[in-house]
């Protein structure tokens, strides 16, 4: 053998050797690390129920193994802040609509009765269902007419996260929508503990109005399930627990929703549940328009955690129609001016107005002053419930907007708000 082939093997030992030293010594790295800890309980195979704050679930019928849902879109009032109430077109009353609740596999019947001025009609966003039960007008189906009645009739064969609307960008821009949960035939793991959804939404409201400008591009009022903080009803979970949030967005803006103080991964679209290998951590999801996106994360740290839309904008409320039929300017110039106007809007919803931050004696010689000091309006009283209980004194103040919060309560704190919450049924 050659001394340069002699060499070659040699060398190509020696590399080999040290691979495998590599290897073992990953492996025993590997085995070091702490394992994870088994599931503390076994799946659920029952489906728990989506909670959708301050939307009502829709009842259902059965007739044989068919369930039958009846749906009523009609005009209605819906106080979205404690001072602005406005004209919108829901369903049953609520807006958004009542959430729809089935199982994989359940043959559904939507009976539509219009108590609208105009004709309409339902789609069922990223469900899978027969030409005929698509429901867009002169296409798959005729208008339902006002005093009319449709039923839909469908096999819901797929689950995740999907929504029903009209099929009118008009109807749409004044509140017709509704969340449609397809529960999984197979329990969904890791099991979660609380499952919430949330549907975002924008109005145009021109000042001394009451009534939605659904042919605007400017929005000034930005809700979750139909309230504009603080009047959103927060979401109280047990320490410990795996949370999910079902994000619904049919608007016209894009919505970066932001949770504070934890990590979240995103399970899920209006395409069903998306595949463990693609999720990641993040704290922030952008709920596209027509989207539907879902995350799930581990409550694991105590506190009143914020979840709202990152951009500046959607986190405050329309400032500039507070007193019904006159606009006002509360970035005034003069401290006891803007105090004075905030104090009116206190007594018109009977509240104990709260000054607002602190501000530098020299405020009024800065370029620019003011921008946040007139804004904030503590209104804790006006929005009080169970689930606010134990919040500290002024929370309302910097609560505007497309924006709500999570509040992880260890088990003491959070048995008892749940009680609360059941005397508040009883």
């Amino acid at each position: 053998m050659s001394s340069s082939r002699r060499s070659f093997f040699q060398d190509a030992m020696l590399v080999s050797a040290g691979l495998f030293g590599w290897s073992a010594r990953l492996n025993a790295a590997a085995d070091s690390k702490p394992k994870s800890p088994p599931p503390n309980k076994p799946p659920n195979p029952h489906p728990l129920p989506m909670l959708t704050p301050d939307v009502p679930d829709l009842p259902f019928e059965l007739d044989g193994a068919v369930k039958v849902f009846r749906l009523k879109p009609e005009p209605m009032k819906l106080k979205i802040a404690p001072f602005k109430t406005i004209d919108v077109w829901g369903y049953n009353g609520s807006c958004p609509g009542p959430t729809i609740q089935v199982a994989q596999g359940d043959r559904v019947r939507i009976i539509v009765e219009n108590r609208l001025p105009e004709s309409t009609s339902l789609h069922w966003h990223g469900l899978e269902v027969p030409i005929e039960q698509d429901g867009v007008p002169w296409i798959s189906q005729k208008p339902i007419p006002p005093g009319g009645t449709y039923t839909y009739e469908f096999t819901v064969h797929q689950e995740g996260t999907f929504f029903y609307h009209a099929h009118s960008a008009m109807q749409e821009m004044i509140g017709q929508l509704g969340m449609f949960i397809a529960h999984p035939a197979a329990p969904y793991a890791p099991h979660v503990d609380h499952d919430f959804g949330i549907v975002l939404q924008e109005w145009a409201v021109l000042p001394g109005n009451s009534v939605p400008n659904t042919a605007s591009m400017e929005f000034n009022w930005l809700t979750f399930n139909g309230r504009s903080a603080p009047a959103t009803t927060p979401l109280v979970v047990r320490l410990g627990s795996r949370v999910r949030l079902r994000f619904v967005n049919l608007g016209m803006d894009h919505h970066p929703i932001h949770l504070h103080g934890h990590q979240f991964v995103i399970t899920g679209t209006e395409g069903g549940r998306a595949p463990e290998s693609t999720w990641y951590p993040t704290n922030t999801v952008l709920v596209g328009v027509a989207q539907a996106k879902v995350v799930e994360f581990e409550a694991k740290y105590p506190g009143a955690w914020m979840i709202h839309c990152h951009l500046p904008h959607h986190m405050m409320n329309s400032m500039m129609d507070l007193l019904r039929d006159r606009q006002i300017q509360t970035a005034d110039v003069n401290d006891p001016r803007a105090l004075s106007q905030m104090e009116t809007l206190a007594r018109y919803i009977s509240v104990e107005h709260v000054h607002h931050s602190p501000i530098a004696e020299n405020a009024n010689a800065v370029p620019g002053f003011p921008q946040d000091a007139f804004m904030e309006m503590g209104m804790d009283e006006t929005v009080a419930r169970p689930e606010t209980h134990g919040l500290p004194p002024n929370w309302s103040a910097g609560m505007m907007g497309m924006m709500t919060m999570l509040r992880v309560l260890p088990d003491r704190e959070y048995d008892e708000i749940q009680s609360l919450i059941r005397k508040q049924r009883s």
